[in-house]
């Protein structure tokens, strides 16, 4: 995997991953990606489409190579979501719904800062 900027003057607004499949190398931009979960040393990227890659990076360092980009909340120290895909949100079961069919859970510790947030996105 490969995290690279797209253009030097837009690498704020424009950040892609890549990653390396099979046969092929592909780039993920940020609206793309509607969250992470993360294992251990390795993440699972999800895409809008509904594809969801490997990759070897922790969640900790793709969210900070995201750290320019508002739109990527760490829900969980699992989960990292992308506030533009977010379908459904129900404080009950502290649970959200993403684009694509996952579903999120939010840590019990960072459940009241997530609703201040997420009060100004929905």
């Amino acid at each position: 995997m490969k995290i690279t900027n797209n253009d030097p003057e837009e690498s704020s607004l424009c950040r892609s991953i890549s990653v390396h499949c099979v046969n092929s190398t592909i780039s993920l931009s940020p609206p793309d990606i509607t969250c992470m979960e993360g294992e251990g040393n390795y993440t699972y990227i999800y895409t809008y489409s509904g594809k969801k890659y490997l990759v070897p990076k922790t969640i900790k360092n793709l969210h900070t190579h995201l750290n320019n980009d508002d739109d990527f909340i760490r829900v969980h120290k699992s989960y990292l979501i992308n506030t533009n895909h977010i379908v459904d949100y129900t404080d009950v079961d502290r649970t959200i719904k993403m684009a694509g069919g996952k579903e999120v859970y939010i840590s019990r510790r960072k459940s009241k800062e997530i609703n201040r947030k997420l009060s100004n996105v929905l």
